[in-house]
């Protein structure tokens, strides 16, 4: 080292979220700012960083890096070692060219349009004027364009579109905020946007050929067609909310009799006639990840939405997270100037729902686009920017009383202490989450996990990491299958891992358990079984960083028993890898096995079996023509199956209120009796029945050997004439015997602690009141706020007892 050598050298290896959100600008800045030299670069690992200077000046870096991360950044893990001075030290600070390595970073998520590039949107006077593609390092897309890291141009389908010459300045210039944007682009360079017409063409909705995509969409739109929009992750299928006609089309077209759909809005204000939104809501809503967010309906929601989400308390809402969407928006208020506009109520309110005809994966490419579309929309408004990774929307709702960690930070603490913040439950956790990682409690070898058979998702463990996929959907299709093993490779892929493990899902028919073990003996490691209520239990004990045995409650509708019966509602004691069943519910005739769950007058058939009035059966549902037969077999057999799930309590009571008799889609009885139960709620009617010393031996019984019999409910909801009063006490008397039941093992175990999963917990009526009897009693509910309570988290759950089977040594 020379006479004018710095005082210090010190390399750092930066962990996490760090490539494609302007992490490398941020520290050119910061060493520049600082008076540093030396380098900064991206590899399979992460950032690299070489810094020289003065010891305070380096020691102020190191420390400034971790506390001004750019808004879309997270930090997993900041390493550094002090070393000598080389004699080649640079003598300015630079960013150089990415290098190679293991991949221990991860793809940032697709972000919404940011507040930068909606002002350049919205003026006439920038180059990016109502350019659909508009980006930076602070938002767009990451994740769905990404074939493999490190995060380049060159490895996302941004690498068709090479930039011109203004693009590519601002790309190389690290004082520019799309310094190394890697999906940045302009209308001379970039992907374009094209409206074509879908068959059939005799339609009068057909499009004809017009200069402005834009204006054509919108035009359509408003005559009441319906049009196949290109997004981050797959198209949508958008109609006007307001056109009953519309949506009784798309309904029709989609084959989608009842299930609800979401809406898009402009702006909160837009709808604030429609629903009720808390500051927390709307902060939610208007986070960088855009979920779909379910709102509170006021009364007027369904008279100005018809057929949009009919019968329930909540309705779907999302803000537009694309150009695309805003320049719809912007189209339809008159091409404002600038972006006042934006926070004004709109009179637009589009239907957009996942382009996925019959279930099967969200379509994603023009050519499969004008196949498999064809007949549902009229025209498509799409692009040439190729999405790599399909990606639907997530779904959440807040959970105002929920005592668990507030939804800034995803990747969870191993904390559980309590906090007055809400939190977000996800009913689906995909676009704007996916591939974000979930801390464990301690590092491991590398599993894969392949989930269950319904609301699918894979989790990839890579040290004391957990990725989560997206949401792929029900296994009851070849195509989804085939997208099954799409993620999987893809998934292994980036994260440049190999499983030791392969975990599954204890029922063998499921094509998860069965590609699982063709993966486990493929690669010649050991394939896992974990029971299904299991590994809901497990998922918590991840999350929450729980190693010491845990009690939980897992209510669901079915999953495969360790004794070959259908479980639905479970008492589980977890501890290391294995569990002990300590209760169950009383089981339940299940009378046509799988077809009691699509039709829930058959379980309040069973119920009115046991209660000794099964003739009623004919009377009560005299629109089921099967029913004296249903009376007269629940009558001779003596072998029917049956199921502890609370779910199937849940179809018979909506059954016996009258509420639900046939589910057009899953969970339709209970999501129809949670609504009632909410508009009882708000009539300010207080009958005493939330408490736990008034319930039992009246709404339930608690047996000693912690089986808990819900029977005398239903007996009383068999007499109830008011639907919405016995939709309500249904709700809370559940809660008071689940409270119950917990205390019960609480006390013969000496644990203050319980998990609840399962997708009942999904009931925010159920959780609610549950959750405030157990904090009451001195027992700290663990809720899922990562990944979903209900199918969509098990895979989560599958790969922590993977690794806690490694990590007992256990023999595998």
């Amino acid at each position: 080292m020379n006479a004018g050598a710095p005082a210090v050298q010190r390399r750092l290896r930066a962990r996490g979220v760090v490539q494609g959100v302007g992490f490398r600008p941020f520290v050119w800045r910061l060493a520049r700012d600082l008076g540093l030299t030396g380098w900064v670069r991206n590899d399979a690992a992460g950032v690299e960083i070489l810094v020289a200077g003065a010891a305070e000046a380096v020691a102020c870096f190191t420390a400034r890096l971790q506390a001004e991360l750019p808004p879309l950044a997270r930090l997993d893990g900041l390493t550094w070692q002090d070393e000598a001075a080389a004699g080649d030290a640079p003598h300015d600070f630079r960013i150089l060219a990415s290098g190679g390595g293991v991949a221990r970073t991860m793809i940032g998520h697709d972000t919404a349009v940011c507040a930068d590039c909606l002002r350049e949107l919205f003026d006439p006077a920038d180059r990016r004027w109502r350019y659909a593609f508009i980006n930076c390092t602070a938002c767009g897309p990451r994740y769905t364009i990404t074939h493999r890291l490190p995060y380049d141009r060159a490895h996302t389908s941004m690498a068709a579109f090479p930039l011109c010459a203004q693009c590519a300045r601002e790309y190389h210039d690290p004082t520019d905020r799309r310094f190394h944007a890697e999906p940045t682009a302009c209308p001379a360079c970039g992907p374009r946007l094209t409206l074509e017409p879908l068959p059939p063409h005799h339609s009068p909705l057909t499009p004809h050929p017009s200069p402005d995509p834009i204006a054509a969409a919108l035009a359509l739109l408003r005559g009441g067609a319906i049009v196949a929009i290109k997004g981050l992750g797959g198209y949508h299928l958008a109609c006007d909310a307001r056109d009953a006609r519309a949506v009784a089309r798309l309904r029709a077209r989609k084959g989608r009799e009842a299930k609800p759909f979401a809406v898009m809005a402009a702006n909160l204000a837009s709808l604030a006639a429609w629903v009720e939104a808390t500051p927390p809501e709307q902060a939610l809503l208007e986070a960088p990840e855009r979920p779909i967010v379910l709102l509170r309906k006021r009364p007027r929601a369904d008279a100005a939405f018809p057929g949009v989400a009919p019968g329930l308390a909540w309705l779907g809402v999302m803000l537009p997270y694309t150009p695309l969407h805003w320049l719809l928006f912007h189209e339809a208020a008159g091409r404002p100037a600038g972006t006042g506009w934006m926070r004004e109520a709109q009179d637009l309110v589009l239907v957009m729902t996942s382009a996925n005809p019959g279930g099967e994966p969200i379509v994603i490419a023009e050519d499969e686009a004008r196949t498999r579309l064809a007949g549902l929309a009229d025209a498509m408004l799409t692009h040439d920017r190729t999405i790599v990774v399909r990606c639907d929307d997530s779904v959440v709702r807040l959970d105002p009383s929920s005592p668990l960690h507030p939804h800034s930070s995803l990747l969870t603490p191993h904390t559980s202490h309590l906090t007055p913040s809400p939190s977000p439950t996800f009913f689906r956790r995909a676009r704007g989450y996916t591939p974000r990682a979930i801390r464990l409690p301690r590092s491991g070898p590398s599993v894969l996990a392949l989930g269950g058979m319904l609301k699918n998702t894979i989790c990839v463990t890579r040290d004391d990491e957990a990725f989560l996929s997206q949401h792929i959907g029900g296994l009851d299709n070849a195509a989804t299958c085939a997208i099954l093993t799409e993620t999987v490779e893809h998934l292994l892929a980036i994260l440049e891992v190999r499983p030791a493990a392969v975990a599954h899902d204890l029922h063998p028919d499921f094509h998860s358990t069965r590609h699982a073990l063709a993966l486990a003996q493929g690669w010649g490691v050991p394939a896992i079984a974990v029971q299904h209520h299991h590994a809901h239990i497990a998922a918590i004990a991840a999350e929450h960083g729980v190693e010491e045995p845990l009690l939980g409650l897992a209510l669901d509708g079915v999953g495969l028993g360790t004794d070959g019966s259908a479980w639905g509602g479970e008492l589980l004691r977890l501890e290391e890898a294995g569990f002990a069943r300590l209760g169950h519910l009383a089981p339940l005739p299940l009378p046509g096995g799988d077809r009691a769950a699509r039709e829930p007058w058959r379980m309040a058939a069973a119920v009115l079996h046991r209660l000794g009035r099964g003739a009623e059966i004919p009377q009560r549902f005299q629109a089921e023509p099967l029913a004296p037969q249903l009376r007269d077999w629940l009558a001779r057999a003596a072998d029917l199956p049956h199921t502890t799930s609370l779910g199937r309590y849940f179809d018979a009571a909506a059954a016996l209120l009258g509420v639900c008799t046939r589910n057009a889609y899953e969970g339709q009885a209970a999501m129809l009796l949670e609504g009632l139960a909410e508009s009882a709620a708000r009539l300010d009617v207080a009958p005493g029945w939330c408490a736990v010393d008034q319930g039992r031996g009246v709404h339930w019984t608690l047996a000693p050997d912690l089986t808990l019999d819900l029977l005398p409910l239903l007996a009383r909801l068999a007499d109830e004439t008011d639907p919405a009063l016995g939709a309500r006490l249904f709700h809370d008397a559940v809660a008071a015997a689940l409270a119950d039941w917990a205390l019960a093992a609480a006390g013969r175990t000496g644990s203050r602690r319980l998990a609840l999963a399962g997708g009942c917990l999904l009931n925010a009526r159920l959780k609610r009141r549950l959750c405030a009897l157990l904090v009451a009693a001195g027992i700290e509910p663990l809720t899922a706020h990562a990944a979903p309570p209900n199918d969509g988290g098990l895979s989560l759950g599958q790969a922590w007892v993977a690794l806690q089977t490694f990590a007992a040594g256990s023999k595998l």
